[in-house]
């Protein structure tokens, strides 16, 4: 039976991926490297790949650190324009309302998890948060999933995590939660709500 639900963020609670990318190409281009609006390298890619590939453009003075709070600073300057994934918003209210503990497990850096949240009018539907410096190393390893257990405090097969991406899957699996992944498992969000508030009423 599932008691509760770990929700991946990026792509999956909200559409971050035009807003991360923005950040990107304008933090690039102060310092002189240019990135286009049609880039695709890097969607969904995890922050430290991103400076692994990009860093060798930057000036050799730029460290990791400064780069990445250059980053979170432009996404939070525009967190305001943040639209949620259709139908997600209203499913963790309606699993809110029905007495799932809810959590989220991001790959990103965590006041941008904070600012999503906020953005969307989610926190307060949250007991907490797993992002990426909480954890040494992000999805795909089940660090991070592994971590949200120990924090909620319940067998991993207790715990639903509803995810957007492969990454994020393999994730989850591997550390033992069940797994509703967006676009393959579940195209509806009303649909999948039903499911899993049926499951546990009928047992």
């Amino acid at each position: 039976m599932v008691d509760a639900i770990a929700w991946d963020v990026d792509g999956t609670l909200v559409d971050s991926e035009p807003l991360h990318h923005v950040a990107l190409m304008a933090v690039s281009k102060r310092y002189g490297v240019h990135v286009s609006a049609d880039d695709t390298r890097f969607v969904g890619v995890a922050m430290d790949d991103v400076w692994r590939v990009m860093s060798q453009q930057y000036p050799p003075e730029l460290t990791r650190a400064v780069w990445l709070e250059e980053i979170v600073e432009a996404y939070i300057d525009n967190a305001s324009k943040l639209k949620p994934v259709r139908g997600a918003c209203e499913a963790m209210a309606a699993f809110y309302q029905a007495g799932f503990t809810q959590c989220c497990v991001s790959n990103s850096a965590r006041r941008i998890v904070e600012a999503n949240l906020a953005a969307l009018g989610l926190d307060r539907m949250v007991s907490f948060l797993v992002a990426r410096e909480d954890v040494d190393e992000g999805k795909p390893d089940p660090a991070p999933y592994a971590l949200a257990c120990a924090k909620l405090g319940m067998d991993p097969a207790s715990v639903l995590a509803i995810e957007d991406s492969p990454v994020g899957a393999e994730s989850a699996r591997r550390a033992g939660l069940s797994v509703r992944q967006l676009g393959v498992d579940f195209d509806d969000f009303s649909s999948l709500v039903r499911t899993i508030t049926t499951e546990r009423a009928s047992i």
